[in-house]
């Protein structure tokens, strides 16, 4: 029993010889710090995606640029072998005239002459026949050549935009795997990607400001040529800056069903890089801008401005648009939305996907 005591009392005094460890609270510096590596952080977040959305919007301006040439050139080659074609059957029916009339015509208009003065006119009249056959061959060979030469240059342009297509799809990776990268890592991901937007969005209306001082200066400061800050000529009615930043909605969803009607309207239509004729070609910028012009709402030519104008909504409703930083559509409910999605395409219905946010001007 007395030894049972003794190894008792061993183990309590040998119990309170072992040191139990404290976790001390943090201190205010340590919160202090945390909370200025978690600012830097979504600092230097926020700056990568905005210089990242620049790069993609200026590429994208590029390429609506030369998509528009390439859409030129197009056009100017339809009408030369139209008017290659007319120019051809004129010769044809003139060669058939002159094989009907016979070799001889001419020489029979002069000898046949009533006087001097007959003789001079008739004379004038053939030479002036033949240099308008001379004329209009040059015309037919000059035309052959405008053709020869717009084809030529139509390839060159199309080469170009499949090499700047690459490099706009390549940094459009890179901004994907930036987004699903940081996503997990930041809480309120979705309102740093739209700040970044609205900057970048800020900072290609601020440039293209710029530009249209520049050029209003170099025309003598001449009357106001062009509309201010957004790329989107032609944009009717809406009440905002033609960038659509600074536009604010009504909340009007008979504006917003406007919208939406548009859009189901150019199902079908195909992409055209550069494109903004409803019916014929759009490309996703385009179709949105059309669709908002239609409810007489200003937008922004790019879906760079598109997507850091009017107003963000965390939850869509039909006539917002989709935005992704690279692309933009309109929202339709259901989780679907219309766009139109690349070249070889078509503008379509589709359901929304990765991870998008969510911009409104009605």
């Amino acid at each position: 029993m007395k030894r049972l005591k003794a190894t008792l009392v061993t183990v309590v005094l040998t119990s309170s010889l072992i040191v139990t460890p404290v976790f001390a609270e943090p201190s205010v510096d340590d919160l202090k710090a945390n909370k200025k590596a978690a600012e830097e952080q979504v600092s230097s977040l926020q700056s990568q995606l905005t210089d990242l959305l620049n790069k993609l919007g200026q590429l994208e301006e590029d390429l609506i640029a030369k998509g528009e040439e390439i859409t030129k050139a197009e056009e100017d080659l339809k009408e030369a072998e139209a008017l290659e074609k007319q120019q051809y059957e004129d010769m044809k029916l003139r060669i058939q005239f002159m094989y009907e009339e016979g070799n001889t015509s001419a020489v029979e208009a002069i000898v046949t002459s009533e006087n001097f003065g007959d003789l001079v006119n008739k004379a004038e009249y053939v030479q002036n026949v033949h240099d308008y056959d001379r004329d209009k061959l040059q015309e037919y060979v000059d035309t052959k050549k405008k053709i020869a030469d717009l084809k030529t240059t139509l390839e060159e342009e199309k080469t170009s935009l499949e090499g700047m297509q690459s490099e706009y799809e390549s940094k459009e990776d890179e901004l994907n795997t930036t987004i699903e990268t940081k996503k997990s890592e930041i809480a309120d991901f979705d309102t740093q990607i739209q700040a970044a937007a609205e900057a970048a969005a800020a900072e290609a209306a601020r440039q293209q400001e710029a530009e249209r001082q520049a050029a209003a200066a170099d025309n003598n400061g001449g009357g106001g040529s062009g509309t201010g800050g957004g790329s989107g000529s032609g944009n009717g009615g809406g009440g905002g800056s033609s960038s659509g930043i600074d536009y604010t909605g009504t909340g009007n969803t008979a504006t917003a069903q406007a919208i939406v009607s548009a859009a189901y309207s150019q199902l079908g239509v195909p992409y055209v890089w550069g494109g903004t004729t409803p019916g014929v070609g759009l490309d996703c910028s385009g179709l949105t801008q059309y669709c908002h012009r239609v409810a007489g709402i200003s937008i922004g030519r790019t879906s760079q401005v598109q997507g850091g104008g009017g107003k963000a909504v965390s939850s869509p409703q039909p006539g917002d648009l989709v935005c992704y930083g690279t692309h933009i559509g309109i929202y339709i409910g259901n989780g679907q939305m219309i766009h139109a999605p690349h070249t070889g395409d078509v503008v379509r219905v589709a359901n929304v996907y990765g991870s998008p946010w969510y911009r409104r001007y009605w």
